[in-house]
């Protein structure tokens, strides 16, 4: 029997809303395996932004109206109505102050979702092939809505940071390549009888490219050269709250994130003493790049990697987890090369004929320390990311669709893969000091996060307790050095990072305050079921809520 709009329930709202919104947008239905967006793109012009704009007043409006129903109390409405609500608020607070008018960036722009978009596209049928050449004659107009958003943000003077621009412009010029473009590579795997109509999609792919690399370079760089990187309190704020959920008290945040350093800081130097006595902690990660324990070869180190999950999963499932066996499948696949240096993680399709996978940036490099893999295996993979995130589409019958795919919110899927790092340091799967300076080094990166990326954009003072300039006001500058000392990882690799703060502020806040929510919930929890606290059902329950802003997180986390 159909159901009325205005008979909906908060599910049945937060899915409509899915539906409409994969039509505004088929990248999000390729990454759900919707199979009839494999050939589209969405307009990214500002009334492509403005449409979706549309889509979010209405389905707050239906929403108002869903949660005055009978039937809306019980828990599983009102938690999908809680995140919706809040999700579209923030979204749209973020398009009304016209952000989209100045999305630059090298990690998360229109060009990179209309590149990435491709590695996720289904390649097994001829049929998938040309919806492949459909979706690469759709990136020139694409690339030219992103372009016209761009080109009015120049006219209201809403600019893009400078070093987000000269590097996603250096990124564009990797893709485009000399002899062969990323796209002509891409489809050089194509039936023999689509050939003809792959390369050329693939030429007008790159031609695009290259007209949007040359206006970024010659039009829109100089524009914004005297622009600042960082974005000041307000717009910092909304960005806070689209990616953590909740309006954070940001001095308190800042405050935290230098209770963690220096915290991290002293039971860093106590491992680095165990690996090269009298070393500092960073010493001692120099002396492992180098004397530690390694893995020769890229695909010898995707191989290692996926060892690493399934062994994860084999030790943790039925004794931490109860796993579906469709969860337990998760692919260990190397980055395609151009794009920011951080490893990543892409969820399965809601059926499972796309596993979920893990995906590592080599920067180049053919030799892999193991310390610097192991801990941001287990946030990627297992128990981290894919976990949380396979569970979700697992469960989607009984959340909605909207709360197992793109209701996300940042923090809570990045707090509980910090969490997932430090949950397998406490069951006791970093047992020599090695890989556990490698684990705490990940867990100050993070730390130092929360500091540069809140200390630069507002600006704020460094404590005077600091071993780091005292009493300065933090700039880009020191943040790269405040970063690059306080790290194992390489210069590129920290220079990646710092422009990824600038262009896509207070996303990576959300690692270390997301963690501190889901200790908080578990905490809580234990404390309300005291001995008879089973830490597996809370983990499984926890996993299988769907996703939260931090603030409704910790309630729901502490009520299981």
């Amino acid at each position: 029997m159909s159901v009325t709009l205005s008979s909906q329930l908060p599910r049945q709202v937060a899915d409509a809303y899915v539906d409409a919104l994969i039509e505004l947008d088929p990248t999000i239905g390729t990454y759900l395996g919707v199979k009839e967006s494999s050939g589209l793109l969405p307009d990214y012009s500002p009334a492509g932004q403005e449409a979706f704009a549309g889509l979010a007043r209405e389905t707050l409006a239906r929403l108002d109206q869903a949660e005055k129903l009978p039937g809306a109390e019980n828990d599983a409405e009102r938690r999908c109505g809680r995140l919706l609500r809040e999700r579209l608020t923030a979204e749209l607070a973020v398009h009304e102050a016209d952000e989209g008018l100045r999305t630059v960036s090298n990690l998360r722009s229109p060009v990179h979702t209309v590149r990435e978009v491709f590695t996720v596209t289904p390649t097994e049928t001829d049929e998938d092939w040309a919806a492949i050449a459909r979706r690469l004659r759709a990136v020139p107009h694409a690339l030219e809505g992103y372009r016209a958003s761009l080109e009015l943000g120049l006219e209201r003077k809403l600019l893009g940071g400078p070093r987000a621009t000269q590097t996603n412009i250096g990124q564009i010029t990797e893709w485009i390549g000399t002899d062969r473009s990323w796209f002509d590579d891409f489809v050089a795997d194509g039936p023999a009888t689509l050939r003809t109509e792959l390369d050329a999609a693939a030429r007008s792919a790159t031609e695009a490219l290259t007209e949007l690399r040359d206006w970024m370079r010659d039009v829109y760089a100089p524009a914004v050269a005297d622009a600042p990187d960082t974005v000041g309190r307000e717009r910092y704020a909304r960005w806070s709250r689209y990616f953590n959920g909740t309006d954070l008290d940001l001095d308190e945040a800042y405050a935290y994130g230098w209770s963690e350093y220096h915290r991290l800081l002293a039971e860093m130097k106590t491992e680095a003493d165990k690996i090269l006595p009298g070393a500092g902690p960073w010493e001692a990660l120099a002396h492992l790049d180098v004397h530690g324990e390694h893995i020769e070869g890229v695909e010898e180190v995707r191989v290692w990697l996926q060892k690493l999950m399934d062994e994860a999963i084999e030790a943790l499932d039925g004794t931490h987890f109860e796993l579906a066996e469709r969860v337990r499948k998760v692919e260990s696949r190397i980055a395609p090369p151009g794009g920011a240096a951080a490893p990543y993680y892409t969820g399965p399709s809601e059926d499972f004929t796309r596993p979920g996978r893990t995906w590592l940036p080599t920067m180049g490099e053919t030799r892999f320390p193991v310390y610097d893999l192991v801990s941001t295996w287990y946030h990627e993979g297992v128990p981290g990311h894919h976990l949380q995130i396979a569970q979700w589409v697992h469960v989607a019958d009984q959340l909605s669709r909207y709360q197992a795919t793109i209701g996300g919110v940042s923090a809570n899927a990045e707090g509980w893969a910090l969490y997932a790092e430090r949950l397998m340091d406490e069951l006791g799967f970093l047992p020599d000091p090695e890989r556990r300076l490698g684990y705490l080094d990940a867990q100050m990166m993070r730390a130092c996060r929360v500091i540069v990326d809140i200390g630069m954009h507002l600006e704020l003072e460094i404590p005077a307790e600091s071993p780091f300039h005292p009493g300065e006001v933090w700039t880009p500058e020191l943040a790269q050095e405040f970063f690059g000392g306080h790290s194992g990882r390489p210069a590129d690799f920290v220079e990646s990072e710092l422009t990824r703060y600038l262009s896509v502020p207070a996303q990576a806040i959300g690692y270390k305050l997301g963690e501190r929510a889901w200790l908080l919930g578990r905490e809580n929890a234990r404390k309300a079921h005291g001995d008879a606290f089973d830490a597996k059902a809370w983990h499984m329950a926890a996993l299988s809520q769907g996703s939260l802003g931090l603030d409704d997180l910790v309630d729901e986390l502490s009520k299981l």
